[in-house]
């Protein structure tokens, strides 16, 4: 079942920040991040909303936003460093209102702010990257994960493709599981409904390392 939404305001240093958020009433909650912001990102990207749905149909509660600059949120385009601020503060405002992060996803920029923050954050069990795009952007100073690292890429993405992918995955986290989305591009063109699907299923699995 999908929750109701709200949009909410947070603080990212002294820049105000905008949020949707989905309460649950469970203790899982996922902080979702959006796509590079330089190119149309932001927390009402369709890959992001079908991200949403799938964590709030496994009883998350959820935060999306949008990184500075992006909507509502202040501030501008931090290259990657405001942005890993920016995902910190979100994760502070779920804690704040007694719903501490245990998993944060990404999708293609999202997904690298989401594997390069460092420190990782202590609550968080699971990463969920989908199409982290490694033939755009630069991953070779990736902190080791401390949580079970997830990631989907897409068959025909030319952003994060497959080869690419099988070649960094197992150098960011020896035990992280790869899934391969049949025919699909970066932005899974058509396939929403079963990359939902695909998230769900990873959901059910367990979540430690």
């Amino acid at each position: 079942m999908t929750a109701i939404e709200r949009t909410v305001f947070f603080k990212a240093g002294s820049l105000e920040l905008e949020g949707r958020l989905g309460e649950a009433a469970g203790s899982r909650a996922v902080v979702i991040a959006h796509p590079h912001p330089l190119y149309g990102g932001d927390l009402d990207n369709p890959v992001v909303a079908a991200l949403a749905a799938a964590y709030q149909g496994r009883g998350y509660s959820t935060l999306r936003f949008n990184f500075r600059g992006v909507g509502a949120s202040e501030g501008h385009h931090g290259d990657g460093r405001g942005e890993r601020e920016d995902l910190r503060a979100a994760a502070a405002y779920l804690a704040g209102i007694g719903r501490p992060a245990t998993e944060l996803a990404g999708y293609s920029f999202g997904a690298w702010v989401v594997l390069c923050l460092d420190p990782p954050l202590a609550t968080v069990r699971r990463q969920l990257l989908v199409a982290p795009p490694v033939n755009l952007l630069d991953f070779s100073a990736v902190p080791e994960p401390r949580a079970r690292l997830q990631v989907i890429g897409g068959e025909r993405d030319e952003f994060a493709r497959p080869a690419r992918l099988r070649e960094c995955v197992p150098r960011w986290q020896q035990a992280a599981q790869l899934h391969v989305f049949p025919a699909a591009d970066h932005f899974f063109s058509g396939g929403l409904s079963r990359l939902t699907a695909l998230v769900e299923s990873v959901l059910d699995s367990p979540a430690e390392s």
